[in-house]
């Protein structure tokens, strides 16, 4: 293991040997069932993407992957769409998301807290979460790629270890998978996000990267593509794509009913690096993207290779 993985896995173990859960609450069903409706709304308008991978899982668990996809999309929404005190909403947020006790008139919660009781998912990876997205408050720039992965982890590894305790896992060994899982999907994030991130005033691609491949802030801001660039790109990406790989032989951790959709979610994310690379790495001008025919052509290799383990 890279330095950054043994620290991330550690403060992953951490998570779960000092777990704590909230406990068994009566929820009315009636207002559950509008609770989780409103879920499922949030991730098909937010992540077509999301939306059609957790739907191939069970009906009970899916419901359960889509309150967590709307827990994790309110908090980032919080810090990047709060015209006014965006760190006390957050904050707000924060007491509000991790209760242990019914919030009325709010759906998210209460559907996340429905959630967390099913599967026991441990309260600190919701914390961390929200300290990850909380992290665009005070650092918009990462020195190097051990930086970038601690904030991968927050706002994205997190989301895997919370997602892995609603399909079921075989152990602890399960973990460092989850963590580089989430890692790589970030990566691929912020490598198609490179113009719009910086328009808001934001650059995640490791700075003494940058410089090794003499790029600088300048170069960017200009959304200069050459041959520089490019080098940089392959780069990028094919370390992404190498830590999909090293990831991937994770899936067969999981209970095979949730194997396919957590493969089809990371297979159809790493399609968009084609797609950068289909248009010369130009992420400045246009946001690489897989169209619906794109995804729904991968599936059936994608199901033939989780059902088979052969990652």
């Amino acid at each position: 293991m890279d330095n950054w993985e043994i620290k991330l896995t550690n403060l992953a173990y951490s998570a779960i040997e000092n777990a704590e859960y909230p406990q068994n609450i009566k929820i009315d069903k009636h207002i559950l069932d509008q609770a989780y409706r409103h879920c499922n709304l949030i991730t098909k308008k937010y992540s077509r993407t999301f939306y059609l991978a957790s739907g191939l899982l069970p009906a009970e668990k899916r419901k359960s992957a889509r309150a967590l996809y709307a827990f994790c999309r309110t908090s980032d929404d919080i810090v990047d769409l709060s015209e006014t005190n965006p760190i006390e909403k957050l904050e707000f947020w924060r007491q509000r998301a991790l209760s242990t006790s019914i919030v009325e008139n709010d759906p998210i919660v209460i559907a996340w807290l429905d959630t967390r009781i099913k599967y026991g998912i441990p309260t600190k990876y919701a914390e961390h979460l929200i300290d990850g997205v909380s992290r665009d408050f005070y650092q918009v720039r990462y020195n190097t790629f051990d930086e970038l992965a601690e904030y991968c982890y927050g706002v994205a590894s997190t989301v895997g270890l919370m997602t892995m305790h609603i399909i079921g896992f075989k152990g602890l060994k399960a973990i460092p998978y989850a963590i580089k899982m989430g890692v790589s999907l970030q990566l691929n994030n912020i490598l198609r996000d490179v113009g719009e991130d910086w328009n808001i005033g934001r650059l995640y691609l490791p700075l003494d990267e940058l410089r090794d491949f003499d790029l600088s802030e300048s170069d960017i801001q200009a959304g200069i593509v050459d041959d520089r660039w490019r080098e940089f790109m392959k780069f990028q990406i094919n370390r992404c794509r190498q830590l999909y790989a090293e990831a991937l032989p994770g899936i067969a951790l999981l209970d095979p009913d949730g194997r396919f959709a957590i493969a089809s979610a990371a297979e159809l994310y790493r399609a968009i690096l084609d797609d950068i690379e289909a248009h010369d790495y130009d992420v400045f001008n246009r946001r690489a993207y897989v169209s619906l025919w794109g995804k729904l052509s991968r599936l059936p290799g994608i199901w033939w290779r989780s059902k088979t383990l052969s990652y």
